[in-house]
């Protein structure tokens, strides 16, 4: 691209699971001469573990552009980072957007670049948006984020997928294919680029505990945390789990507050074999992940995960978005009541789990450089 503009590519980052999968592709598009990637972070997560931390453990620069939109209704979310987004793309006129994952920025800075002008004739009248997870399905509209996945999948220009479910579902909802470039799973690079530092933190040791001798909660989704009766009965239901193997519990903000809120903090802290702990940077989490002996989780990220791992994972949800981590991988959807018979038959047997996805293989953010490079190849 000898003596042509650079291709300026904005990466949107708003919660944890965004900053890892923009991470590896990042990196990969500095190493190209004709890329200029700008990391712009809407601050949906503000607490330093949440957010600015995993800046640090995945080799990143601090944001280029920080929108600092901060917590709110869904509405307030979108609609702020809409206004805010729009300005920085009237001021910078990027040529590509990429969205990522399913949080209320993705959806916001998809609608603000799609009904932006440029006044600039020289290059294209508005930026092309590309979603990098495109077309997961929960089938759940309950689901704020199914909302979110649904019509940004719609609109976008590019739709790289994980899997070949994603691609089925777009088809089945019209979309063409040729908007569609299936290009694996970005999770799973950020976890390899960054697996020799995972394997020599043993974070599990601090904890007095010994390499898949303990299981690893997550909760933090508003249909487990938010209502009194069902967070009173997911934590009695851990604690009798927790006579049974050791738990260790990073909480979530949204999570410690209900507790206290409700009055199940305490109870919860005292139960002995039951290990609090803050939220956990990246490197940190994946430690403990890696060496646990099964996952109890409602997140979406940590299916995947597990099942790159060969690790069982029980997700305490309706539906899934990621049908490929159960299909053929190690997850099983659960509900409050039957946690307690499936924890008792997975630790009742050391089955080893072998999980092969195709493209799941670390070079997913190479096959997106790829795509970007054939969208824009009149700029070569």
């Amino acid at each position: 691209m000898k003596g042509k503009e650079k291709i300026l590519i904005h990466l949107i980052a708003a919660a944890r699971p965004n900053f890892m999968k923009v991470a590896p592709l990042y990196h990969a598009l500095k190493c190209e001469n004709w890329a200029k990637p700008v990391i712009v972070h809407t601050g949906q997560h503000y607490d330093l573990n949440m957010s600015d931390v995993f800046f640090h453990d995945l080799g990143l620069d601090q944001p280029d552009i920080h929108l600092g939109i901060g917590s709110g209704s869904h509405a307030e979310q979108t609609g702020r980072v809409m206004i805010a987004y729009e300005k920085i793309l009237l001021k910078t006129k990027p040529d590509l957007v990429v969205v990522v994952g399913d949080v209320n920025a993705t959806l916001a800075c998809t609608i603000a670049a799609l009904k932006v002008s440029y006044s600039n004739p020289t290059r294209l009248n508005r930026p092309i948006v590309a979603h990098l997870e495109a077309g997961l399905r929960s089938f759940d509209k309950t689901m704020p984020e199914e909302i979110n996945r649904m019509i940004t999948d719609t609109l976008a220009d590019i739709l790289w997928t994980p899997s070949p479910d994603a691609d089925e579902n777009l088809f089945r909802e019209g979309i063409s294919s040729r908007k569609v470039v299936r290009v694996g799973n970005i999770m799973i690079d950020s976890f390899k680029m960054l697996q020799k530092k995972i394997d020599k933190e043993k974070v599990y040791k601090q904890f007095g505990l010994t390499s898949k001798s303990y299981g690893l909660i997550t909760f933090h989704r508003p249909s487990n945390v938010d209502d009194l009766d069902r967070l009173k009965d997911l934590c009695d239901v851990l604690t009798r789990i927790s006579l049974k193997i050791p738990l260790i519990f990073p909480l979530h903000p949204r999570t410690r507050k209900s507790l206290e809120q409700f009055e199940l903090f305490d109870e919860l802290n005292t139960a002995e074999q039951i290990i609090i702990t803050e939220p956990l940077n990246y490197i940190r989490f994946m430690s403990l992940v890696v060496n646990s002996r099964i996952v109890i989780t409602d997140s979406g990220g940590i299916q995947e995960e597990t099942t790159y791992l060969g690790i069982p994972c029980l997700t305490i949800r309706d539906s899934t978005e990621r049908p490929i981590t159960i299909s053929q991988g190690t997850n099983k959807l659960c509900n409050i009541k039957n946690i307690e018979p499936n924890v008792k038959e997975l630790l009742s047997h050391n089955k080893f789990f072998n999980c092969k996805i195709e493209l799941w293989d670390g070079q997913t953010n190479k096959r997106v450089v790829e795509s970007i490079k054939t969208a824009f190849a009149n700029r070569f």
